[in-house]
This record gives C-alpha cells, structure tokens and sequence, in this order.
C-alpha cells in the first residue's frame, strides 16, 4: 500500500495473508526483486561510429526504420547550416524519413564546444527515450559516451577581455607574438598549437585567466576511463588475463546509459579509394552546387580559413585556402593549383580516418563490423543485439572488422598508396571548375579578404 506524506509518496511494506504458503512467498519475493532489477536497468543508447565515408548515415538511417528510433548526430560540422556537401548531411528526403537532432542548429560563425555538444547530445537522448524510441548516435567521435569535460567556461566579461587582448595581434597576423602572450600566461603547450588557429588560442586563454591554471589541467573523462584501462592491462599484473573484462563492468556501471556501441569500417585500401571518390564528388558540378560554392559563402560572410570551429573542418580549410587564393589572383586557377588543392583535400581526409581507426582501436567498448558486407545482414545483427538482454555480445564472424593491419604486404601496400582519380584525371577535366572561378570570384576587392 502507498501513504502520502507531506504532499510526497513513500512505499510501505507490503504483507501477505497468513495462509499464503512458504513457496508462494519466495515466488512473489523473487517477483518483487526482479521488478526492482527492471526498473534500475539502464536505458539502452546505439553508437555507430566509423571513419568519414564508411557508410555511419545509411546504416543509421535504415536502424532508426527497423526499431523506431530517431538519430543523433554526432558530427562537428553538421551542426553547421548551409554545410552539406562537405559533411556529407543527411537529405532532407531521409530527415523527414527519420528524424535527426543536432543538425543545422548554428551558423558557421558560431563557436561549438565539446561541453555545449555532450549537453545537448545527452537532453536529445532522454528526449527521445521519453518518447518511447531507440536514440541511435551516429557520428566519428566517441566522446559522447563518457561524460562532459570539466574545463570551466569563461565569463562573458572574460571572454571579452580575451578577444580585445589577442584582436590586434591576429589582425596583423601576429600569431607568434600571440602564442608567446598564451605561454607568458601559463600555458606552455599553446606553442604546439596549428598555425593560426585562433579559436584554441583564445580559448587557452579564457581558461587560465577563469582558473589560473592551463587546459592540461583539467581532467577530460575519456583520459580517466583510458588510464583505468592502462593500469588494468598491466601484463606485469596476475588479474592482466581478465583485465579487459574487468574493465568493461567497471565502465559499465560508472555510465549513466547502456551503450551498445560499433565502429563501421572497410579494409584500409578501399577505405582509402571510396574517401578519395568522395572528395571529387563533392568538387564535382562544375562548383555550383558543391563544396566550392559552400565555401564561396563563408569567405563572402567575412570567414577565414582556421578562424573557427566551421572553418578549421577538413575540407572547408582546404577549399578555403584555396578558393581565397584564387581571389587573390583576380578569380585565376591553374589545372596544376587544382589539382594540388584536391591532393590536400584527399590527404587530409585519409590521414583523418586513419586517426579515428587508430582511436578507436584501442576503444574495447566497440564492435568492429566489416562495412563492406550486405547492409541487411549488419542491420539484423544491430537489431538483434539491441533486443538481446543477455549482456553478451560477440560480433559474427562473418560480420567481424580486423582493427589492425595483419601482414607486411597490407602495410607495404597501404605505405605505396596513391591516388587514382575517377573524375579529375586530365587538365580538361577541372575546366568547368576553373571557369566557375573565373566567373563567380574574379574582379573583386580581396583587401578584405588578407591578413
């Protein structure tokens, strides 16, 4: 029975009738224990995660159709409106299809924070739950699953003091003198910072001056759960044989959410050749409808290549810099310019899946599934794992993704590895490009537009 005190409930201790036999109250005790078990169950959450081009989107998509589900995306630049092409956005067709949350909420001006994602990522996950339906993240990055960093947030007085502080210095294009302001003010590692990337500069600042202490100092939970897993694989440790299942049940019960987590993926070289493709079919359309034309708006709304969270993305630094020194050149690009923006642009991309893969290798709370085997077979699997109450989940065979390179010949070949184009291969191939360029971005004042 349940008796309200001060406006509140509280359970009161249920009794059974006298009559009620020994066996019948162990079987209603064990009901109650079971009940109570259900209801401190964790909420199941879905990450795909994989490198750029693996194929995340469609495999998310068809998921969120099979168990009522809604997508949250996990992509910096998605967030961004008018970036499509270059982040590869999902439709607008498959957004009505299935919803989607954290897409095309700013503009490519506007600053993200690793905190400001993990807080709204964690409000659309139990948005969605309490709609009944599946969250299903979906995006290159991880760091969703294990809690919001501590790092303190400035002040917008602080905030203000730190742009008036550095603005002169980045006007001039000072950014040694501004690096050596940072490292004068306490951070020594600002010196390894990219070259011109403004935004973790003033931010390293914002930080000392909020705390008196540099980034560093700061503990990132991710860093937390990876020295947990270090010091449990000691191999100079007796418990080293089961260390990593060790570790999973302690990571387990410290995250508020039970992640069922994959990283789709190919094999290294076709990953490599389906990234490259991708790359010229975002430059293709003569530059009206794609990457180029994007990037021709950030340049024309007062953006800079590296000044921001949108323009520090592969891709849009590139053609950036690129399209901005076209400009500078009175709207000129030769076919070997092009060409030399589209090899940066390819490379980039490659040496960023390989990152991600080389992350998430050593990320033992994911299941590597081989992108390249029918979608219908991966999708069952998903499904079937997501239903499986058992706490045990082994990836089929048939469906199992290696997660490091297995022979010499693989790393030979990967080492010799290069780019054949399909589209771009001659000078006449690029010349609706550079004719787009002459067009859209010759006579114009760049004064604006140097630093």
């Amino acid at each position: 029975m349940l008796s309200g005190v001060g406006g509140g409930l509280r359970t009161c201790r249920l009794s059974l009738p006298s009559h009620v036999t020994t066996t019948t109250r162990l079987l209603f005790r064990r009901q109650r224990i079971f009940s109570t078990l259900r209801k401190n169950e964790k909420q199941k959450v879905i990450v795909i995660s994989g490198p750029t081009g693996a194929g995340k989107s469609r495999l998310a998509i068809e998921l969120a159709k099979s168990l009522n589900g809604e997508i949250i995306s996990a992509d910096s630049v998605q967030v961004y409106k008018g970036l499509d092409v270059g982040s590869a956005k999902p439709s607008l067709r498959d957004r009505k299809e299935v919803p989607h949350h954290l897409i095309d909420i700013l503009h490519p001006s506007e600053e993200y924070s690793v905190g400001q994602f993990f807080e709204d990522a964690r409000q659309a996950t139990q948005y969605i739950l309490n709609c009944g339906r599946v969250p299903i993240v979906t995006g290159g990055t991880g760091l969703f699953i294990y809690g919001k960093p501590d790092v303190p947030k400035a002040s917008h007085e602080i905030t203000s003091d730190v742009y008036s502080e550095l603005r002169d210095l980045q006007n001039d294009g000072n950014w040694d003198a501004a690096v050596q302001l940072v490292v004068n003010a306490g951070d020594t590692k600002a010196q390894y910072l990219a070259a011109n990337d403004w935004y973790r500069l003033r931010r390293s600042l914002e930080i000392i001056k909020s705390s008196g202490l540099p980034p560093s100092a700061f503990q990132v939970p991710y860093d937390s759960f990876r020295k947990q897993l270090e010091s449990n694989t000691d191999e100079t440790s007796p418990e080293a044989s089961f260390s990593d299942e060790s570790f999973e049940n302690k990571r387990s019960q410290d995250l508020d959410y039970e992640f069922i987590c994959f990283f789709l993926s190919s094999q290294r070289l076709d990953l490599y050749r389906l990234i490259d493709s991708r790359c010229e079919d975002m430059l293709s359309g003569a530059g009206s409808d794609g990457l180029l034309a994007e990037v021709r708006w950030l340049l024309d709304v007062g953006l800079l290549p590296h000044s921001n969270s949108a323009t520090r993305a592969i891709g849009y630094r590139q053609a950036m810099e690129y399209l901005l020194r076209c400009r500078q050149q009175g709207g000129r690009s030769s076919p070997s310019e092009f060409y030399n923006f589209l090899f940066e642009f390819q490379k980039a991309s490659r040496n960023f899946a390989k990152r991600q893969m080389t992350w998430f290798r050593n990320e033992t709370i994911y299941h590597w599934l081989d992108a390249s085997k029918p979608l219908e077979k991966v999708l069952d699997f998903i499904c079937n794992a997501y239903h499986d109450d058992s706490g045990v989940l082994t990836v089929l065979e048939s469906l199992k993704m290696r997660n490091n390179i297995s022979s010499t010949r693989e790393s030979n070949l990967l080492k010799s590895y290069r780019t054949q184009n399909r589209q771009f291969v001659s000078r006449e191939d690029c010349a609706g490009v550079l004719d787009w360029i002459w067009r859209t971005q010759g006579c114009r004042d760049t004064a604006k537009y140097v630093q």
